[in-house]
């Protein structure tokens, strides 16, 4: 399984990466990831890429993706040509457009993960592990709790249960 991240610094994408390529390597899965953003880190293009695998993993940045998960509509227009046809794209609807004809070509998954983060949380920063809940509830990448298990070590203490909460509310 190949999965892009992309968006903008901020935005918690290299987080995202991290936590389910860490989980992913929790269960034994062979597990390569990959992160790059541009020179002003916040609000700069931004890429996390994570490969995973039973087996040996040979590349170690993929030309194709079966999952993309866009939060800017710079990143969809982008790498949207990298996911394979059939692939499952997981945006943001109030910060990305599709492209005519993308309905097509992809599994769609559109979740206003932002709006929900800022009224439901107050707080922008979750956004992502909204959207993390989402691709996970939905694909089962790895099991929920080591993504829980990681969020608890990736993210700062005193916002352990706010990320968790996020994700809860991704995964509803």
């Amino acid at each position: 399984m190949r999965i892009r991240f992309a968006g903008f610094g901020g935005q918690g994408i290299v987080l995202s990466g991290l936590i389910i390529g860490a989980a992913a390597g929790l269960e034994g899965k062979n597990v390569v990831q990959n992160q790059s953003y541009g020179s002003s880190a916040r609000g700069g293009s931004c890429t996390s890429e994570v490969s995973i695998s039973a087996t040996e993993i040979y590349e170690l940045e993929p030309e194709e993706f079966d999952i993309l998960c866009a939060m800017s509509q710079e990143s969809y227009d982008s790498f949207s040509n990298q996911l394979v046809e059939g692939g499952h794209l997981f945006i943001d609807p109030s910060l990305v457009k599709i492209k005519e004809g993308d309905q097509e070509r992809y599994k769609i998954y559109s979740l206003p993960v932002t709006d929900m983060a800022q009224k439901r949380f107050n707080n922008k920063m979750v956004a992502n592990v909204i959207m993390l809940g989402l691709i996970n509830s939905v694909l089962k990448v790895v099991k929920k709790e080591h993504i829980q298990e990681k969020i608890g070590q990736y993210v700062p203490a005193k916002t352990i249960d706010l990320n968790l909460e996020a994700l809860d509310c991704g995964y509803n």
